[in-house]
């Protein structure tokens, strides 16, 4: 028998995408279509983060980011693409393809 938390865990992921993409489609205050350059507070909005939080980010180097003088800039497709790139899979995704979740044996290496 599926555990019941399963389900909802797989239901809230299923909602949360969605809602993600309708604020995307709606484009808020940036233009979804367009892949011009974000300002460091567009690019807060876009993702729901605090302007000192993508600095953080940012000196971490871990947001994809562009800098022409002092001038930081952001493009929404490199932004959107970083964000998935974090996905994780369900309990159900891993449980078809258990293989691939499988450890594979550290090479061990010879002391001469």
């Amino acid at each position: 028998m599926n555990n019941p938390f399963e389900t909802i865990e797989e239901r809230l992921s299923r909602i949360e995408i969605l809602l993600i993409n309708m604020k995307f489609q709606t484009g808020d205050s940036i233009n979804p279509g367009s892949d011009s350059p974000l300002t460091i507070t567009q690019a807060a909005e876009l993702l729901n983060l605090t302007t000192p939080t993508i600095y953080g980010l940012i000196h971490k180097r871990i947001i994809p980011h562009n800098k022409k003088g002092k001038r930081l800039y952001f493009l929404k497709s490199e932004l959107l693409d970083w964000v998935k790139s974090g996905r994780k899979k369900t309990i159900a995704e891993c449980e078809a393809n258990p293989e691939s979740h499988l450890r594979t044996p550290k090479k061990r290496r010879v002391q001469a």
